[in-house]
């Protein structure tokens, strides 16, 4: 197997990765996925499709990761990989799809108004 790339995004994070056959190493802009997260739901996250799939010893993945915070990241970083595991074996998009993680999450920050201070939020109103 040659090398898959993929990319994955959710609000302003980026996840571009690249699998490879191997032994199950995760390595975040030169960094260990333990280093990268430490939180243990983060790795969860980024683990899930692989774990569905049974296949987390044996792929190597190489990320590159920026933007937005770390929730974000860590779901970009799940998309990205639910992709490339379908770019690797198409039968697998049913149970990925199933799960939740082929969908593209379409909720960001809505743009701030002119005239009021947020996006929603008017400036206090009084009629005297």
């Amino acid at each position: 197997m040659e090398m898959i790339n993929a990319l994955g995004r959710r609000k302003s994070a980026v996840a571009r990765i690249y699998v490879t056959e191997g032994t199950g190493k995760i390595t975040i802009n030169k960094r260990d996925l333990t280093d990268y997260f430490p939180s243990p739901i983060l790795q969860y996250v980024v683990k899930q499709p692989l774990n569905l799939l049974d296949v987390a010893e044996k792929y190597d993945i190489k990320v590159n990761l920026f933007g937005g915070g770390y929730t974000g990241q860590s779901q970009a970083l799940r998309l990205a990989i639910a992709r490339a595991l379908v770019k690797i074996n198409a039968e697998d998009k049913k149970a990925l799809r199933k799960e939740g993680f082929m969908t593209r999450d379409p909720r960001a920050v809505e743009r701030k108004k002119p005239g009021q201070p947020k996006a929603r939020r008017r400036f206090q109103f009084s009629k005297r």
